[in-house]
């Protein structure tokens, strides 16, 4: 598909070594600038040259790295900087969608529990340079770069990040005010709270972004060739046929239910669940500044709906959704011709196939309309009798079992909790179809195709 490795290597070691080089300059920017402002942490003294050994120092070494490894894949020295294959091959065996779901969720809780360890700028900037390492090394697997380059996908990695530095800066923001509010100081926001003039001081910072940003998309309508492909054609489509970034998390979506509960039922939850918000917010606390110890349950609401359940599929969808719409991993060969053999089976076949060994009820021939209905929701009842348990008794649970939930239910009061607790719900159901369609095929919690009604 690619040609000789060595041919690939070859032509990516410019880009490569270029890459290496820029994120070299950029830690020795960040050296100079601790160095320069006292800003460094001091961690000891070098031995024999009685020097401190600060962070900057730590920045500088990691530059030098950096650059080194960008003169040698200039010079076209591969052998150290490739990925091992067998790396290569283990992280495409642990990127299932399961493990993959699980783990970002896993990962968003050891970053919520250790928030002040890593918000702290000189953790971030590390984990950073780890990002754009393991970016660097993945860039010698072919498969990996014909992605990641891909003119459509560019903006994703570039989002990835800001994302990513997005995330943080919220976080630590919050973080700061949490230890201010626990000293009886104010939030920094109110300290910041000057009066701006719109004229001149907000036009002339829009006119200076506006010009930078028309630089910046001028420079990368020049590097990137547009993304356009061949005309539309009936009897020839693409594959595999992707829609836009945004809505990949929708195109996702469709695959574990029917479109009118993908398409039209959950956006419009989405956007109902957004537009009672304040109606259900019962929180005086945390309006104008960040801040997690005041709206711990808003913001990991926010963080796993966001991040989890919108973020995680348009990542999915743009770089381990191939042909066929079949699973790969990110350093596996998009071929065409794989097929995954899936069986996916409802819930009533389990019931009635699998565990009880009997065909599901079917209706006689010869029956009348009522009968068949009568028949259809009596195979169906596993499901239906699940789905009613989920929405109408867990709510109850959550207050009797959960401390938490019995608070706000007192805080709340019965409508808006339960409206919120719905909203809950139906967001979890999301992540629980997923699983159980990778774990064990499970595809409908209720099947009436008679009725084009499948849930």
């Amino acid at each position: 598909m690619h040609g000789n490795e060595q041919e690939f290597l070859a032509s990516v070691s410019g880009f490569i070594g270029s890459y290496y080089l820029f994120v070299g300059f950029m830690n020795a920017l960040a050296a100079f600038y601790l160095w320069q402002t006292k800003k460094a942490e001091t961690y000891g003294r070098v031995p024999l040259l009685a020097l401190p050994f600060t962070t900057a120092s730590v920045w500088l070494l990691v530059s030098i790295f950096f650059v080194v490894i960008g003169g040698l894949a200039l010079g076209g020295s591969f052998a150290l900087l490739k990925f091992p294959q067998g790396l290569r091959n283990f992280l495409d065996s642990i990127m299932q969608p399961h493990w993959y779901t699980l783990g970002v969720m896993g990962g968003l809780v050891v970053l919520y529990l250790g928030r002040r360890f890593f918000v702290r700028p000189t953790v971030a900037w590390g984990m950073l340079n780890l990002m754009l390492l393991l970016m660097g090394y993945s860039m010698t697997d072919p498969d990996f770069s014909s992605i990641v380059t891909k003119p459509d996908n560019v903006p994703i990695v570039g989002m990835v990040y800001l994302l990513a530095f997005f995330t943080w800066l919220g976080a630590y923001k919050a973080v700061q005010n949490d230890d201010r509010l626990k000293q009886g100081l104010e939030p920094l926001e109110k300290e910041l709270d000057e009066k701006v003039l719109v004229w001149p001081d907000l036009v002339y910072t829009e006119l200076i972004c506006m010009i930078a940003i028309t630089a910046l998309l001028i420079v990368w309508a020049v590097l990137l060739q547009a993304p356009l492909e061949e005309p539309a054609s009936s009897v020839k489509t693409p594959n595999p046929s992707k829609a836009p970034w945004y809505f990949l998390g929708l195109q996702e979506m469709l695959v574990y239910y029917d479109p009118w509960m993908a398409g039209v039922v959950l956006p419009s939850v989405v956007v109902f669940g957004l537009m009672a918000i304040p109606f259900m917010d019962f929180n005086p606390k945390g309006n104008g500044y960040y801040t997690i110890d005041d709206r711990k349950f808003a913001y990991l609401m926010f963080q796993f709906g966001f991040l989890v359940l919108w973020v995680t599929l348009i990542v999915m969808g743009t770089f381990m959704r191939g042909p066929n719409w079949n699973f790969f991993g990110l350093y596996e060969t998009w071929d065409t011709h794989k097929v995954e053999a899936l069986n996916n089976i409802d819930l009533s076949e389990y019931w009635w196939v699998q565990l009880w060994g009997v065909g599901r009820p079917k209706a006689p021939a010869s029956a009348g309309e009522l009968t068949k209905f009568i028949y259809i929701l009596w195979r169906e009842a596993p499901g239906i009798i699940l789905t009613i348990l989920y929405f109408a008794a867990l709510p109850p649970a959550m207050v009797i079992y959960i401390k938490g939930f019995r608070k706000m239910f007192v805080k709340m009061g019965f409508a808006r909790f339960m409206l919120l607790a719905h909203l809950l719900l139906l967001m979890g159901l999301l992540p629980l179809k997923m699983v159980l369609r990778w774990t064990i095929n499970m595809k409908y919690f209720i099947s009436i195709p008679e009725y084009f009604l499948n849930f």
